[in-house]
């Protein structure tokens, strides 16, 4: 059972989301404040709300990306509109974000949305940050995201870890379904996090847990079962981005379903590299694997969101 008996310094906040946004962790120092990951669009009124009610007075001076996937920086946009805050990302996405090519970013490809924002720093495995007048450190976590970036602060051995590790498990492993090399780097990143002193770890979903040494564990198994058949990251892949969809949207249409397996391009190309199969039939196996497993259930010809 995850256990959440754990202390904070005081100039900390963790702020847990649900799965359609990440966690954020809020810095609130004597001369600076920052804001790890804003969650998604669709959640910017809640994000602002729950920000403001820590800062009270005070403006956010900082927004730190561990990655940018939609869940992770979709509220960047209003915060910064809001606060002024400057904006830093993987030192990797930089160009991407200044020409905001949809293309080289995740948004498109993933049928999601991210309201165009820019960046003012960028970060660098090796870099060291001052967040809620603590230290900590940039360290490179490729894998789920090839340019994700952790922090970790030595000094009270605590580790925001984004989707690289969750309690159980971490993210999809996004470049594998580009045929890239994803594999070797998750278990790279889970040997890095396994030298480190650690007593608490914020994950960028679900609840912050003590137990690193577990979890890691369980995520290497699950590294090693996703290895031994590639095609199990791709179907974990369609039934995640369609559960994705259906957080933002709580119910869609089947007939609209079936087009998104037409027209989502990494719905489209994770079914042709993994399944070969037409897209009426993949997008026929995604939502009744949602169904079978609760997550979704079919209603008067829509796919209705269940909560787990």
């Amino acid at each position: 059972m995850n256990d959440n008996a754990f202390t904070i310094p005081a100039s900390m906040r963790i702020l847990e989301r649900g799965w359609l946004s990440s966690n954020n962790v809020l810095f609130i120092g004597r001369d600076d404040t920052a804001l790890v990951d804003t969650g998604y669009l669709s959640h910017v009124p809640q994000t602002l709300a729950l920000v403001q009610h820590e800062l009270g007075e005070r403006r956010l001076d900082r927004i730190i990306n561990t990655h940018l996937h939609s869940d992770h920086c979709g509220g960047n946009a209003a915060l910064k509109a809001h606060h002024g805050s400057r904006i830093a990302i993987p030192v990797a996405e930089a160009a991407k974000v200044t020409a905001w090519d949809e293309d080289a970013l995740s948004f498109k490809a993933t049928g999601q949305q991210c309201q165009r924002f820019t960046h003012d720093d960028v970060l660098t495995p090796g870099d060291e940050l001052v967040l809620g007048d603590m230290p900590w450190k940039v360290l490179g976590a490729p894998g789920h995201d090839p340019h994700s970036v952790i922090l970790y602060c030595e000094q009270e051995r605590i580790l925001i870890s984004a989707d690289a590790l969750w309690y159980n498990g971490f993210g999809v492993i996004f470049p594998e379904l580009d045929g890239e090399s994803g594999f070797i780097e998750a278990r790279a990143t889970l040997a890095l996090i396994d030298t480190l002193e650690v007593r608490l770890v914020i994950p960028g979903h679900g609840p912050a847990f003590t137990d690193a040494k577990g979890a890691v564990q369980r995520a290497l198994k699950r590294v090693d079962f996703l290895e031994a058949d590639p095609k199990r990251n791709g179907e974990n892949a369609v039934k995640v981005l369609l559960k994705f969809l259906l957080l933002s949207r709580q119910s869609i249409p089947l007939d609209e379903v079936w087009t998104m397996f037409e027209t989502v391009p990494l719905l489209v190309s994770t079914a042709k590299r993994y399944f070969g199969w037409p897209a009426d039939q993949m997008a026929e196996w995604t939502v009744h694997s949602l169904v079978r497993a609760g997550a979704a259930k079919r209603q008067d010809g829509m796919l209705v969101n269940r909560e787990f």
